[in-house]
């Protein structure tokens, strides 16, 4: 592998290591966010608040479909990073054919079945009838191009596992340029091309991906050494794909259990108004930002943590918890001050209309409070699956959001008195059990016992 950006995590500074591939992930998400959020902020400001709330509407369903392939994508990280620590080559090149080939079959079916039922799914969810239409346009155009997604998503996870963390930043600042540029012909018409509304901000999004999927492979194909065309590639290797769902089957639950949890809150939500949903909706994008930090550090935790279990350092494992939480939750602690006292100038960005302000600001205030003990939830996770503990880390997020957050929500909202704050309530408790269940298990130790390879100890 010549390739002086694929990084060795089991020796050397693990603080230095940490910012290092966390900086590009932090870049990244945020590219990521503010690739989801432009098409809300062209929304929002230009075609007005029921527009907003279809757009917004539509993203717990599709968080919903694609939680099951975030797992797959979960346990590519995990297999490349032990495969790579444990010195395992063949295995290595045999993982990452095998997700690529999985993950685009996964992207056909999810694109059908999204594309097919996306009028039960919005219905389900008790979407307005006056935001249904908008919000059925956008969300069947989205659905069509879940396989550049995917295949993204498949290359990103192979390099990180690989400790590069920088290439994958780079496609995905081309993919960003390219949907701010494409939204507003998209969506205003120009030219020949012409004015499509909600529907153009989808179709401008799918492009994008699609080219940074093809970017991202080209790469991995050129520059690696590791993905090459022999003879069986294009199938499916059933072993290892048993491997990669036995480890990402519980992270796809677990996404699943966030996405559905995310559903049911909407659907309370949408109980409430289009100006409340709109409020939400663009409340639910700013956390995205205050989520990266904490969010990027969680997968630089689970890279090092995965290559040194796969190398038999676990010595290094308590030191990658300690910087991890002191980092993360240092620059959440920045966010989350700006939300609590200057919400209005960030919901800014989204709308001028001053009932959904209201909303959006209050929502903030409360999900301030939620965002250090989310940035440590995200360290202990990463140290878990970065072990391949994956079981564990679905019946921890099982009983932070099924448990706590989700009945809660429904009971808290049902009180005159709190109302829609009922839900914001629950959102902020569910977050703090999710952290006291991860700290309760990690002390147990039991993960150190889920390492799926590890290199042969060294003989004399």
């Amino acid at each position: 592998m010549q390739n002086d950006r694929i990084t060795d995590f089991t020796q050397g500074s693990i603080p230095r290591h940490l910012v290092a591939f966390a900086l590009p992930m932090f870049l990244g998400n945020l590219l990521q966010a503010l690739y989801n959020t432009v098409d809300s902020i062209w929304v929002g400001r230009f075609l007005g608040a029921n527009a907003l709330a279809a757009v917004s509407v539509s993203f717990p369903v599709i968080f919903a479909l694609v939680a099951m392939v975030n797992g797959i994508t979960m346990a590519t990280t995990i297999l490349v990073s032990q495969y790579f620590g444990a010195q395992q080559h063949r295995e290595l090149v045999r993982a990452i054919t095998n997700s690529i080939v999985l993950l685009t079959i996964m992207g056909v079916v999810l694109s059908a079945i999204g594309v097919g039922f996306r009028g039960p799914m919005l219905q389900l969810i008790n979407t307005p009838d006056e935001i249904l239409e908008m919000a059925m346009t956008y969300l069947g155009i989205f659905m069509a191009g879940l396989v550049g997604m995917f295949l993204y998503n498949a290359a990103g996870a192979i390099l990180r596992g690989l400790g590069d963390s920088r290439t994958p930043l780079r496609f995905l600042v081309y993919a960003t340029v390219l949907n701010i540029i494409l939204d507003p012909i998209f969506i205003f018409g120009l030219g020949p091309v012409p004015a499509m509304g909600v529907g153009g901000a989808a179709l401008a999004t799918i492009i994008a991906q699609g080219i940074s999927a093809v970017l991202s492979l080209r790469y991995l194909y050129v520059h690696s050494g590791l993905l090459h065309y022999q003879p069986g590639m294009l199938r499916l290797d059933w072993q290892l794909t048993r491997l990669t769902f036995k480890i990402g089957l519980p992270a796809g639950i677990q996404q699943m259990l966030v996405s559905l949890s995310a559903v049911v809150v909407n659907s309370i939500v949408n109980s409430f108004g289009a100006t409340v949903i709109a409020g939400f909706g663009a409340g639910s994008r700013l956390d995205q930002f205050a989520f990266m930090p904490s969010m990027s550090m969680g997968m630089a935790v689970s890279a090092l943590v995965g290559q040194n279990l796969g190398a038999g350092k676990t010595e290094r494992v308590s030191e990658t918890v300690k910087w991890g939480a002191i980092l993360a939750s240092g620059i959440t602690l920045v966010v989350s001050a700006v939300a609590v006292l200057r919400p209005r100038i960030l919901m800014v960005l989204f709308t001028q209309d001053e009932a959904v302000l209201a909303e959006g600001s209050r929502y903030l205030r409360y999900m301030a409070f939620s965002y250090i003990p989310m940035a440590l939830m995200f360290t202990i996770g990463g140290v878990i699956r970065g072990a391949g503990d994956t079981v564990a880390t679905m019946y921890l997020t099982l009983g932070s959001l099924w448990i706590v957050r989700v009945p809660l929500a429904r009971y808290l909202s049902s009180i005159p008195e709190l109302g829609v704050d009922g839900v914001w309530l629950a959102l902020l408790t569910g977050t703090c059990m999710g952290l006291v269940f991860h700290l309760l298990y990690y002390r147990t130790g039991r993960w150190k016992r889920k390492v799926i390879v590890q290199r042969p100890p060294e003989t004399s």
